[in-house]
């Protein structure tokens, strides 16, 4: 059995943060060993057994952290259980459909062989950094569009899969 996972993320404001860390305690309530920390420190994956990667999506793009991980440590994600999960919609319809991943994030999924990925509403309050980030705030389309129920039923499906031995 899987035991010991890695939810990874790539965030600016904190938003993916929370939903890596929402993961990772669905994870350990399931009976696995799972850290969330930021992909940018992570110097290995070594000590992992599976892993789950999650960045912000900025203008089509998962955010720079999360890109940089995967390609840093491909080869060792590749031999590993991998899922993806991108936050970014800031309005209802990651609740509502199911959304494809961005093209870059794709070219990931088939590159390493990644299980799954889902896409959740992403969040962007007052406070937020960034010169877009503001603009955004300014024309009203800011809020938190992220689903808790969601987040931890997904997380749900990866720990059953760990759990079944994959």
């Amino acid at each position: 059995m899987t035991r010991n996972v890695l939810v990874a993320y790539g965030t600016t404001n904190g938003s993916t943060a929370q939903i890596a860390e929402a993961i990772a305690d669905v994870l350990r309530k399931d009976g696995l060993t799972a850290d969330a920390l930021p992909a940018r420190t992570m110097a290995s994956v070594s000590s992992y057994d599976a892993v789950v990667v999650g960045g912000g999506l900025y203008a089509g793009r998962w955010h720079k952290d999360a890109r940089r991980f995967v390609r840093r440590h491909g080869r060792a994600l590749a031999e590993r259980p991998l899922w993806l999960f991108s936050s970014g919609p800031l309005d209802p319809s990651a609740s509502e459909r199911d959304i494809p991943p961005v093209p870059g994030v794709q070219k990931v999924m088939t590159r390493l062989d990644a299980r799954e990925h889902i896409t959740f509403g992403g969040c962007l309050e007052e406070g937020a950094k960034g010169w877009v980030a503001g603009m955004i705030l300014r024309s009203g389309k800011g809020g938190d569009f992220r689903d808790f129920t969601a987040i931890e039923e997904w997380a749900g499906r990866v720990a059953a899969e760990l759990a079944g031995g994959d």
